[in-house]
């Protein structure tokens, strides 16, 4: 299946305990269906310290469910997304405003 949602994508989370929060995407996992978007779904992970990084608790992003978020169009709301032709290039477009995603 295409890529709705990509690296670098503006999202808003529709469901869970962060439903509402709105983030960017830093990385996708399509083969189990989740992403990690930045500020949204904090755990806290205690690492052992080592010559590079201090240890202790440290915040960190994990994954969520790629159904649970929601693309932002151009007017600011959440947006499902389409795919269409222009010329011989697919292109994704919001459902919304019907606006190109990428050019």
């Amino acid at each position: 299946m295409a890529a709705k949602l990509r690296k670098g994508d503006k999202v808003v989370v529709l469901a869970g305990k962060d439903k509402g929060k709105e983030g960017t995407i830093s990385s996708v996992d399509p083969k189990a269906g989740k992403a990690v978007v930045e500020g949204v779904n904090i755990a806290i992970r205690a690492t052992r310290q080592s010559q590079q990084s201090q240890g202790g608790r440290i915040p960190k992003a994990m994954p969520i469910q790629l159904s649970n978020l929601a693309l932002i169009d151009a007017n600011g709301k959440p947006t499902r997304v389409g795919f269409k032709m222009e010329g011989d290039k697919k292109v994704r477009f919001a459902k919304t405003t019907g606006d190109v995603i990428d050019a």
